[in-house]
């Protein structure tokens, strides 16, 4: 496995970095001012050697990450995809991603599909054509008190949630361990930022599983499926469409992660069920 530095997390927000939050003035309920920290959201284009891809809100962390994720993620970029240069402009919020020859996608953007991702997220069609059972989909095992020890590791984390809210996470985790944690105005962001730290950095990651503090629909299945992720979790809910898809290629969905308890809507035959029972002795 990838060595890890002491707190065990390769990536982790960074809740006072530059452009993430503002401060603004407003009013409470007693007409007293008061000041709050809020998001800073921008616009970030993407373009795909010269061609110009989607236009994204984020915020401003990550941006090269969350270009290549969302890149690899829509399958317009693979991995004998040799990238000669990422080039992100701040002034602009453009992000260049240049490959050492021009890649096969121009006919995905004649089959664009509008998803559920916060009205931002998009997914091509014939994506669902290529999707496949993942390689270690059905070669993990996971103790659910791994579960919950990763969890509160998670909430006891810095981040731009506990700042200022209205944000999204989501972080690949092995066993009880945070490992990538990502953040943005969509859970669909976020994962891609995962997706593009993957495929740039390439870490050893064994029985990676994935959680989330949004719903869990068919997009995020199929970008954790490509991402080779067996467990989803989410402290949200999921819709029918992503129960379906889950069962039908092997991967566990777990929904309303809080605290000491969630519940298993596919493949629990993965899980290890070690927590006492509720009101039994720890």
């Amino acid at each position: 496995m990838t060595s890890l530095p002491p707190d065990g997390f390769l990536v982790k927000p960074d809740p006072d970095g530059i452009d993430t939050t503002e401060h603004i003035v407003g009013l409470d309920q007693l007409g007293e001012v008061q000041t709050q920290c809020v998001i800073e959201e921008h616009p970030l284009t993407i373009f795909l050697n010269n061609r110009e891809i989607v236009t994204l809100m984020t915020i401003r962390d990550y941006p090269e990450m969350l270009s290549v994720g969302y890149l690899v993620n829509q399958q317009m970029l693979k991995d004998c995809d040799i990238i000669t240069d990422i080039e992100y402009d701040a002034e602009i919020d453009v992000c260049v991603v240049r490959t050492h020859q021009t890649t096969a996608y121009e006919h995905r953007l004649k089959r664009k599909v509008l998803t559920s991702g916060c009205g931002m997220g998009t997914l091509f069609g014939d994506i669902m054509d290529t999707l496949s059972v993942p390689d270690q989909i059905n070669a993990q095992t996971l103790a659910a008190s791994a579960i919950i020890r990763a969890l509160k590791t998670i909430k006891d984390t810095p981040s731009l949630y506990q700042k200022a809210g209205s944000i999204h996470a989501c972080v690949v985790c092995h066993a009880d361990q945070p490992l990538i944690y990502m953040e943005d105005v969509g859970r669909h962001n976020a994962l891609d930022k995962i997706a593009g730290y993957i495929h740039l950095h390439k870490p050893d990651i064994p029985a990676p599983y994935l959680y989330t503090t949004g719903r869990l629909t068919s997009e995020m299945v199929i970008k954790s499926l490509s991402m080779n992720i067996p467990v989803v979790i989410s402290r949200s809910g999921a819709t029918h469409w992503a129960i379906k898809l889950a069962k039908q290629y092997g991967q566990t969905l777990i929904t309303r992660a809080r605290g000491k308890r969630f519940q298993v809507l596919s493949c629990p035959e993965r899980l290890i069920f070690d927590l006492p029972a509720q009101g039994s002795a720890s």
